[in-house]
């Protein structure tokens, strides 16, 4: 006895379109992007620039994604741990990463790290640029870049700066502003701004090179004086703070930048959604005038240029590393 008995004269046309109907709608079927929860992964502590950008993209994206955004924050290493979890993440989508130029510019140049980040991240987008700024305890007795330096000058090696982690912007901002005044301060690492922020406020660290996302909190709350801004111009959120180079302190200006990024292998459509998602985020109002509020401007850059942005700086921070002779420490 057959499953599917032949009817005279036809019969077999029948059966194979009775069996295409049973098994066309399911035959190669992908199911649309993204189909679970999605998470974005930030190499630092709650209440940092970084932690505080994922949050933003992760309200937004949630909505017109149709699915859960969450943020995880693995700090430590340079940012460089959830970087890791990323790029050994199921390339599906589903693990996103918002990176600084901390983790895939500086630190590869420092650390002896487990993956690529040239390669085995995806880039989507650059997200924000923030120029860093010289701070310090609005308690301390320096009130400009030259009473610092001259202070520095009077007590070689007995000035720390903060930063983030070894190898961060931070890291290389003081390191630059060592070679750049021939002083030379004491680096402390934390493994995230916020933490290290409670050591500057008491005066336990004398100075740090901050993001303008991480520091303008503290600014505006009257924590921090703002000495410097470590750009080409001066940040509008910070109209009265000079440039390091209007202070005669040239070849220091360190920014931190922002990006998106995905597991390498990402099926392509995930990639174009997820590029267009972010595209969309960044030109709504409410967004871009959270960025410009933190002292930065929003990203232009995906895809492949984004991807050609990071490898120059990549490029531009390892002679930056060699120049002032970084190590891990």
């Amino acid at each position: 006895m057959t499953l599917f008995p032949l009817a005279r004269g036809g019969g077999l046309a029948a059966l194979l379109a009775l069996a295409a109907s049973l098994g066309a709608p399911n035959a190669g079927a992908q199911p649309a992007y993204p189909d679970k929860p999605l998470r974005i992964m930030v190499g630092a502590s709650p209440g940092g620039g970084t932690d505080i950008l994922a949050r933003v993209l992760a309200d937004k994206f949630s909505p017109e994604l149709k699915q859960p955004v969450t943020v995880e924050n693995r700090p430590g290493a340079s940012n460089t741990i959830a970087g890791e979890l990323t790029a050994r993440a199921p390339a599906d989508g589903a693990t996103l990463l918002l990176a600084t130029n901390t983790a895939q510019a500086v630190a590869p140049h420092i650390l002896k790290l487990k993956y690529d980040p040239l390669k085995d991240l995806q880039p989507i987008g650059l997200v924000a640029v923030m120029p860093n700024v010289l701070v310090v305890s609005v308690n301390s007795p320096y009130k400009s870049v030259k009473d610092l330096v001259a202070a520095m000058a009077a007590k070689p090696g007995g000035f720390k700066y903060a930063s983030s982690g070894i190898g961060s912007t931070q890291h290389v901002g003081g390191e630059a502003f060592n070679l750049a005044t021939g002083m030379k301060s004491i680096h402390v690492p934390y493994k995230g701004s916020s933490q290290a922020h409670i050591d500057i406020i008491s005066g336990e660290v004398e100075m740090m090179f901050d993001s303008t996302s991480s520091a303008m909190g503290q600014i505006r709350a009257g924590k921090f004086r703002a000495l410097a801004v470590s750009a080409p111009q001066r940040s509008p959120e910070l109209p009265d703070v000079p440039t390091l180079a209007e202070q005669g302190i040239k070849g220091a200006d360190v920014s931190t930048w922002y990006g998106l990024y995905v597991t390498a292998g990402t099926p392509r459509p995930a990639v174009e959604r997820l590029s267009a998602e972010l595209t969309r985020t960044l030109n709504l109002t409410d967004v871009q005038s959270r960025i410009k509020a933190l002292g930065g401007e929003p990203g232009t850059l995906t895809g492949e240029p984004f991807a050609a942005m990071n490898k120059q700086e990549f490029d531009h921070y390892g002679q930056l590393v060699r120049d002032a002779r970084i190590k891990a420490e």
